[in-house]
């Protein structure tokens, strides 16, 4: 698919997507009218004030120092910010749609395989904008020089519960808009990669990420992680932000839990490899051409759809509660740790498609060895 063809249902999706963030944070004033608590209930107000305000473009008042003397310029920091996450939204959706528009278009065959990455890209494009725009927001409370590495890390991790649905709603617009645009075309062929070679490539490329979920995340690697950088200064506390980054979960030993309950935790982040592993063994197929670009958003993506994946069993087999305080904690944990799967993502998708093509030349000699062979017969 042609770049003057994959734009369109690209911007078409970053517009929505940036219209239902700029909607979602219009509506958080209706929280504050007369009667949204006693229809709604207090639990569940503040928790739709937590996921919508990352992304009100008004200030609550009393959340700025507008009463001070530089208050307007505050304010203007503010604006700034804001100004910045929604185009900052826009662009990232825009340029990853494009991608996979081009090398996972929706044909017919690959319609939910396109949905399904277009939905974990768009959750990743809000978590980018929002934590490259969070300097802007911290200078804009007037405390910029305390603790701002911590308060980085704070503001990068908002926002996120609301992208799920949304970023689900803006990948079937873009699917949509791309079948439209592929009505009159022939499928375009996928890459053929002897299979012993994807497995390979998903192995190793799983094996990235594994570092994360098994090693990293053990909780006293986590707490030498978070604890080993400090000190004084502006960037002298970076452990809240190298837990967000490196850490994809969370586990210890079975001490104070039944062994059934932890194995039950434990089967989650199985099931995130497993579902990174599939992605990675598939996906070579899948891509019209395998890049390693492609490869790398693509894994982002399956890192992103496995941590849902492992949200949705936890709350479903671990958890269980089904009364609304349970709900709701269990919305707020959507989108947790993608962060970390931007980074672990591409490490593995780099990483898989290195060893595709080291495992492919491999390959491939001894078949062309065997067809000089019988060529001089």
């Amino acid at each position: 698919m042609e770049y003057r063809h994959a734009a369109i249902p690209a911007v078409a999706g970053g517009l929505m997507l940036t219209l239902l963030l700029w909607w979602a944070g219009a509506s958080a004033d209706a929280l504050d009218l007369d009667g949204a608590t006693g229809a709604l209930g207090i639990e569940t107000v503040n928790a739709l004030r937590s996921w919508l305000n990352p992304w009100a473009y008004d200030p609550r008042p009393g959340a700025s120092v507008a009463a001070t003397a530089d208050g307007a310029s505050y304010l203007a920091l503010r604006d700034t910010a804001m100004q910045i996450r929604f185009v900052a939204v826009f662009l990232f959706y825009a340029a990853g749609a494009l991608l996979l528009v081009r090398r996972l278009p929706a044909e017919r065959g690959w319609v939910w395989q396109a949905l399904l990455a277009l939905w974990a890209w768009g959750v990743v494009a809000g978590t980018l904008a929002v934590t490259v725009s969070a300097p802007w927001m911290i200078a804009s409370g007037g405390r910029g020089s305390y603790r701002f590495l911590p308060q980085l890390a704070a503001l990068a991790s908002a926002g996120r519960t609301v992208l799920v649905p949304l970023a689900l709603a803006a990948a079937a617009w873009t699917v949509f808009v791309t079948r439209v645009a592929l009505r009159n075309t022939e499928p375009q062929p996928r890459e053929d990669v002897p299979a012993r070679t994807a497995v390979v490539a998903a192995t190793v490329g799983t094996a990235v990420v594994a570092v994360s979920v098994v090693l990293l995340s053990y909780q006293a690697n986590a707490a030498r992680i978070q604890t080993m950088f400090t000190g004084g200064g502006l960037l002298g506390e970076p452990g809240d932000l190298l837990r967000q980054w490196l850490l994809l979960s969370a586990w210890s030993g079975p001490s104070g839990v039944g062994l059934w309950d932890w194995l039950l935790v434990l089967f989650g982040d199985m099931l995130l490899l497993a579902v990174v592993w599939c992605a990675l063994r598939w996906l070579p197929g899948m891509l019209t051409q395998v890049s390693v670009p492609a490869m790398a958003v693509c894994t982002v993506c399956a890192v992103v759809l496995g941590l849902l994946v492992r949200h949705l069993w936890r709350v479903v087999a671990v958890d269980g509660g089904t009364t609304s305080w349970h709900l709701l904690r269990a919305a707020s944990g959507l989108g947790e740790g993608t962060s970390a799967a931007v980074l672990w993502g591409t490490l593995a998708g780099v990483t898989a498609t290195v060893v595709l093509r080291v495992t492919g030349r491999g390959a491939e000699a001894p078949v062309r060895a065997a067809a000089g062979d019988r060529s001089g017969e």
